[in-house]
């Protein structure tokens, strides 16, 4: 009788298919790789240039590499391996990092001193902060007027107090000509009364006419999403304010505690969250019939990232292709149209277009952009060639830092490591990755013969024998 049991067990079991496993099928071609559509939705109310996401990994996705990612018509998620405030403070970065007027700029007042303005420069990477008192401007201090004098000196005493400034009525054009002709980089806005306003620079004024798909809101900055824990309602509630959308980052979701958690933050917040990581139709139904319309996206893929050893030490998984079909067949059944994120072991956009073609609608990469200048890890040599350091949310390392044990339900008395950490070859700027991973991505929806996001989704495909991957 056992016997049976088992011999029903293993031939009732599913398949399984990794991206070793299977090929597109090439299709007739309908358009050109260069024409092709690659605009799709992150979540229910994020839409993407490209379907590119970076990780919320601590070797990944910090504020620089979002603003990279949003410039390019991707989209960042800061990782929350760190303070509330530390993951606010990145976020208010990226915010900050591109918009015509910035309104949520940084200031000082007159009384303090150079060693004050020194380390907030320093903290949030600028270079000038407007001089405030009681709301109304009354001076500007650079890294000009402080760099050579005694870091006692107040304010006031070092400050240019004969500001240029601008209402908020200005255009783009008319700012970038009085930045010319006066020869500044800072332009102050204040209205009639001189209440200060806001802050013009020329360099961002600039950079977003470079960058004709970045992602913006409605007041010209880049967005950007943030990882949250679904038992720190106080983090949620404080990045909900400043993030564009926030990503519930847990390992396995499919958990009561974690679905109901998650159900207090949306009701808390009053918007809806990205879910995951999950890998089954059943945990995709359970969720979403507890938190319906709360869900904004579904992360999917559990234990196959390049440096995730999940399945290794527990052997428990869900292959990204077999995560991602479960998403899409549970949202049939459901009729429902939620963003489905594919997440793990996809090492260029040829994994990327499988991903989609089984039903994804974004891919989202760890270990490919961890390689980047972006990335927050330093550049390493090695026997003369380039490296960067890269290392799972689950590895020992990451883990001691302290704020992502609860994504591994340490607190359930799980305490094994489930990541590691590794050594990726440098590839140089985000710039070039993106630009390399769209020409992969274009070429393999012009051999499927598909023109858009949606349309990949019905790509065919060959299983394969399984033939061993080559990493570079």
């Amino acid at each position: 009788m056992e016997g049976a049991n088992f011999f029903n067990k293993f031939a009732n079991a599913e398949f399984a298919l990794d991206f070793d496993s299977v090929l597109l099928k090439p299709g007739k071609a309908v358009i050109e790789p260069k024409d092709v559509d690659t605009t799709t939705n992150f979540s229910t109310s994020i839409k993407l240039s490209i379907p590119f996401v970076s990780s919320p990994m601590d070797s990944v996705t910090e504020s620089r590499m979002a603003i990279a990612m949003a410039r390019r018509g991707g989209i960042g998620v800061i990782h929350r391996n760190c303070t509330r405030e530390e993951e606010l403070d990145m976020v208010n970065a990226v915010k900050r990092a591109e918009s015509f007027i910035i309104r949520d700029v940084i200031t000082i007042n007159s009384n303090a001193n150079i060693t004050d303005v020194l380390s907030i420069m320093k903290r949030h990477n600028i270079s000038g902060l407007p001089v405030v008192e009681n709301g109304k401007l009354i001076g500007i201090v650079t890294n000009r007027d402080v760099r050579d004098e005694d870091p006692s000196k107040k304010v006031n005493e070092v400050m240019t107090k004969e500001v240029i400034t601008a209402n908020e009525s200005i255009t783009e054009d008319e700012a970038v000509s009085i930045m010319k002709k006066n020869k500044i980089e800072k332009l102050p806005v204040v209205d009639k009364d001189n209440n200060f306003k806001g802050l013009i620079t020329y360099k961002d004024v600039k950079v977003k006419g470079k960058y004709k798909n970045a992602l913006r809101d409605d007041e010209g900055r880049l967005l950007v999403a943030a990882a949250i824990s679904p038992f720190d309602i106080e983090r949620a509630k404080m990045l909900s304010k400043v993030a564009d959308q926030l990503l519930i980052d847990v390992a396995h979701f499919h958990n009561t505690n974690v679905i109901n958690a998650t159900k207090k933050i949306i009701d808390e917040i009053g918007k809806p969250v990205i879910i995951g990581n999950l890998g089954t139709k059943e945990g995709v139904l359970d969720s979403i019939s507890i938190l319906d319309d709360g869900v904004a996206g579904l992360r999917m893929g559990l234990g196959s990232g390049s440096i995730c050893i999940t399945s290794d030490v527990t052997r428990a998984g869900s292959p990204t292709l077999y995560a991602v079909s479960q998403a899409a067949d549970a949202l049939k059944e459901l009729g429902a149209k939620i963003p489905i994120i594919a997440d793990g072991g996809m090492k260029n956009a040829g994994d990327a277009a499988l991903a989609i073609a089984f039903g994804a609608d974004a891919a989202m990469f760890g270990y490919v952009f961890a390689a980047c200048d972006e990335s927050p890890t330093p550049l390493l040599e090695l026997n003369g060639k380039y490296y960067k350091k890269h290392r799972g949310m689950g590895s020992k390392a990451a883990r001691e830092r302290g704020a992502i044990s609860d994504r591994y339900a340490d607190s359930g008395g799980k305490k094994i490591a489930e990541g590691i950490e590794i050594l990726v070859p440098y590839k140089g700027r985000l710039d070039d990755i993106i630009d390399e991973l769209t020409g992969e991505l274009r070429a393999a929806m012009g051999y499927a013969g598909k023109r858009t996001i949606e349309e990949m989704k019905s790509a065919e495909i060959l299983r394969i024998n399984q033939r061993p991957r080559k990493v570079e």
